[in-house]
Formats: C-alpha cells, structure tokens, sequence
C-alpha cells in the first residue's frame, strides 16, 4: 500500500532551509538605514563650489518602513533640515541601505517623488551597469564645465542604484511589484 505524498505538509529540513534560516539571516542585517545623495551649496548660483553631501534620514525595521518614510520625507521636502542643514540642497538619491551597508534599494529624486530603480537582475548585468557606470565617471573627470562634471557623475550613480546586494535582490524586485512602491 503506497500513500500519496500531501502537498500541504513539507518536511522540517526544508522548513528550516527555505523559512526559518533565511529570517534569521536577514534579522541579523537589521535596522535599515535610509539616506540622501544630494548636492549642497551656500549659494544657489555657485556649482563651482558646490559639493556632494549624504544625509542619514533614520533607521526602521523594515523595508517596506523604510521606503514610505523616504517617500514622505521627499514629498514633504524635509531632508535637509536642522542647525547643520546646508541652505541650499538639491536631493538626488535616496538610498536604503542594511546594518553592513549594503544597498537594498535606491532610486532618483524628480520633482518630489523618488522613482525606485529595478535592481540588477543577475551578476552579468551588474556588471555591465559598473561598466556604463565607469564610462560616465571618466567624461565627467575629463568635463570642462563644473555643471556637465555633477550631470555626469549623477548619471553613474543613478546606474549605481541599480547595484543593489545579492542579497537583496528578490526582495527589492518584490517590493517594487507592490503598487505602493512606486
């Protein structure tokens, strides 16, 4: 007499594998930190002295926490607020981003909205992104005018948004599948 196999019960080694390991695994990479790639000034005319500054935004415990608080935070153009704020701040990328610092999410800032980039799907073509994203760096060293050198370098970091961690990959895929997410 042969019993036919229940699809609704999995044996514990594959529970553990594929459920019990992989949370354990990600809880260990909590908070998730979101931050700001931005451009700051004294002066609004002056991208001769303008430079690049990171603002950290906060930490949340989950990624779904952590993309509507940068939602809100771009929405309600508060990202660079406080005694050290910089007068003038142009926003350009939010990042999200685990405890080891590897990237789980970013995306471009336009006009008050962050558009979230697709992560790179395999190895070959993260590598083809730091390629194009290599090119832009070197014609942005070699600009001549300051505006053309910041368009450029902005341009490769908005591929380098598409390098999120092996690690994070499906769940950033997932994420952006959600209607919300966007």
């Amino acid at each position: 007499m042969t019993f036919a196999r229940s699809e609704t019960f999995r044996p514990i080694g594959q529970i553990l594998a594929a459920d019990v390991l992989p949370a354990l695994y990600r809880s260990q990479k909590l908070p998730f930190r979101i931050s700001c790639l931005g451009v700051a000034s004294y002066d609004a005319s002056d991208v001769v002295n303008s430079f690049d500054r990171m603002i950290p935004l906060g930490e949340y415990s989950s990624p779904e926490d952590a993309i509507q608080a940068a939602a809100l935070r771009v929405a309600r153009d508060d990202i660079c607020m406080g005694p050290t704020s910089f007068p003038y701040f142009q926003p350009r990328i939010m990042l999200i981003q685990d405890r080891d610092q590897c990237l789980v999410l970013a995306g471009e800032i336009r006009a008050g909205i962050i558009l979230w980039q697709q992560p790179g799907a395999s190895d070959a073509e993260a590598r083809r992104i730091v390629t194009e994203a290599s090119r832009l760096r070197g014609m942005a060293f070699r600009a001549l005018d300051p505006g053309d050198a910041i368009r450029l370098r902005y341009r490769a970091a908005a591929l380098d948004a598409r390098l999120v961690d092996a690690f994070w990959r499906e769940t950033s895929a997932d994420l952006l599948r959600v209607p919300q997410a966007a």
